[in-house]
């Protein structure tokens, strides 16, 4: 079987462009999938194989993206350990934060067969896309995932509670931070075997901690799940938003392609970045609500460097913002195809 751009640029392949795909493009912006939330809830869209493989898909044939990524949420993670989750219209909420607790580790239950429904759902995936078209897989990272099982809820995106306590007491953090840790393998490696093409690895609050106490205190644990993950073959992507000068600091073999955020321009996150290392990014998704001659003009300045550099994915800083006009993601899809990236 032929491999796709995707597949091509994460295994070192020149091509003839960067392939595109952008974090959080089965929802937010897309109509049919804002016409599916009118009648399910996203815990039913989540859930149900049909459905979550149906919005998985939908990108690829409204946009035309080069590969689609598992609908899905990172916190299932904490919810099989033991942790009550409800998705509401705020955002996500826990009925018991770990900063409420004199014990949080007694909450900790892991019950893996709870992860067993995605599995479903990525054969479901499997069975319904085009033969050749990769599916990338996903978690959160340690540290992002602890921040909302600690404070308990997502609105409040400086989790005050869950960075005391890495200064509080490092022994608990890290007794949490390594529970996620085991789950998040199982579950990485699980879904592996049901043929997600690629990893990729979702640290979205990496900036809420000063660089060199997340590589101390957390890098080893990501390490550990990139590490399982790359042993079987599968290219994986690790996502530190946040991390800024932080990127000098990693190290061949942490992953095999890194994705970084808007706030570090694109060539020097490639001289902070190993050489033997990919990138992925940058574009600020927020310059989609401006009109496509503005975009068009900010595509242009990446030319010169997916002209020079090989091991390049196409993607936004971070994930798609509400309300941005799909007509302008499909502009930018469209656009990445048709450049001339010759140079």
């Amino acid at each position: 079987m032929e491999k796709g751009i995707f597949i091509k640029t994460l295994e070192g392949q020149k091509t003839e462009r960067p392939p595109v795909w952008f974090m959080r493009q089965a929802g937010r912006v897309l109509p049919s999938y804002l016409e599916m939330r009118k009648q399910y809830s996203f815990a039913a869209l989540m859930r149900d194989p049909e459905l979550a493989a149906k919005v998985t898909l939908l990108p690829v044939y409204d946009l035309g993206v080069d590969a689609a990524i598992l609908f899905s949420d990172i916190l299932v993670i904490p919810e099989a350990m033991g942790m009550e989750l409800t998705f509401t219209d705020s955002g996500p909420r826990f009925a018991t934060a770990l900063k409420d607790l004199d014990d949080p580790m007694s909450l900790i239950n892991p019950d893996a067969t709870k992860l067993e429904y995605i599995y479903d759902v990525i054969d479901k995936i499997q069975e319904t896309k085009p033969a050749d078209f990769p599916l990338i897989g996903f978690c959160g990272a340690p540290f992002t995932t602890l921040c909302y099982m600690v404070q308990g809820l997502g609105t409040n995106h400086t989790f005050p509670d869950a960075v005391s306590l890495l200064y509080k007491d490092k022994k608990l953090a890290k007794q949490l931070l390594g529970a996620i840790t085991d789950l998040s393998i199982e579950y990485a490696l699980n879904q592996v075997k049901h043929g997600v093409a690629a990893f990729q690895i979702f640290e979205t609050h990496a900036g809420l901690i000063p660089a060199d106490l997340y590589m101390e205190l957390i890098m080893p644990f990501v390490r550990k799940i990139s590490a399982a993950v790359m042993e079987t073959g599968t290219p994986t992507i690790f996502l530190p938003k946040g991390l800024g000068t932080g990127l000098k600091q990693l190290q061949s073999g942490d992953a095999d392609f890194i994705s970084v955020d808007w706030q570090v321009p694109i060539k020097e996150a490639r001289e902070m970045i190993p050489a033997d290392m990919g990138i992925q990014g940058n574009l600020d998704p927020r310059i989609l609500f401006a009109n496509q001659e503005v975009i068009e003009a900010k595509l242009q300045e990446y030319l010169s460097f997916g002209a020079e550099e090989d091991k390049w994915i196409f993607n936004v800083g971070h994930g798609f913002v509400p309300g941005i006009p799909v007509e302008n993601a499909k502009f930018v899809v469209d656009w990445i195809k048709s450049a001339n990236w010759n140079g």
